[in-house]
């Protein structure tokens, strides 16, 4: 596929989606979501680490309400369906680490955008903004789901109900996201941080998060007894062969991947 609405590389298994319409604010249009779609699973195919980020001053302003290929009328319930579903749902399923680093504001669907990712680093200057009620919508794009879960029902019921501005500070301390980070140099953060991740074990990593993630569904013994099965996996995995050697050597380990 050829992108036209976002940037799209993998280099030393670090692949790095930058939405890049800046004069719309990265605004979604059916094509960029296709597009997104299509490049987690190029990524999911062979890097170790997946990092989505926006061009210009904004992350991701959310819907284009004037997407030229909906004729300006969209169905939103085909739309988030047909066009939401698979490109978050490659995000969230994606089988190696996803970070969004979120350098500018991230409203409506691209505040949720966000969320999908299993980790989130913000500069200091970006914001979080559940727009949807202010134009008589609910959050979509995963906001019922990730919200609640995130920062409890309390925080999620106000930041849906009087769609304020939450800044990446009050994020970071409601829990929402990993980190708010200075502006300056924050790219580079963000760099150090999903290099490390691409240079981890990521049979482990995966394992980590569907251990997580399962966690809210199960009770304490299947969790315990899928914790035992997950770390039997990593157990006879490369990397832990790895780790152990490197920690007796006192050395950096040279994690494969495998």
């Amino acid at each position: 596929m050829e992108y036209e609405t976002i940037a799209f590389s993998i280099s030393e298994g670090l692949a790095v989606l930058t939405l890049n319409r800046p004069d719309r604010m990265n605004a979604l249009t059916g094509q960029m979501r296709a597009e997104i779609t299509f490049a987690m699973g190029e990524a999911a195919k062979s890097a170790r680490a997946v990092v989505l980020t926006g061009a210009g001053r904004a992350f991701c302003s959310g819907q284009d309400l004037g997407d030229a290929a909906e004729g300006g009328k969209i169905d939103l319930e085909r739309t988030l369906r047909d066009e939401y579903v698979p490109m978050l749902e490659r995000i969230y399923d994606c089988p190696v680490p996803t970070i969004a680093a979120v350098n500018g504001p991230a409203a409506g669907a691209g505040a949720n955008l966000a969320l999908a990712a299993d980790v989130v680093i913000a500069a200091e200057s970006a914001y979080f903004l559940q727009a949807f009620a202010r134009i008589g919508l609910i959050p979509d794009a995963g906001g019922t789901w990730f919200l609640p879960r995130q920062v409890g029902l309390a925080k999620a019921m106000g930041a849906a109900l009087f769609s304020d501005k939450i800044t990446a500070r009050q994020a970071d301390d409601w829990g929402m996201i990993w980190e708010a980070v200075p502006d300056a140099g924050f790219e580079a953060h963000w760099r150090a941080r999903a290099e490390h991740l691409a240079n981890g074990p990521t049979a482990a990593f995966g394992a980590i998060k569907q251990a997580l993630r399962g966690s809210y569904r199960r009770g304490l013994s299947e969790q315990l007894n899928v914790e035992a099965h997950l770390q039997g996996e990593c157990g006879r995995s490369r990397d832990f062969k790895e780790g152990v050697l490197a920690f007796t050597e006192k050395r950096a380990p040279n994690f494969e991947g495998r």
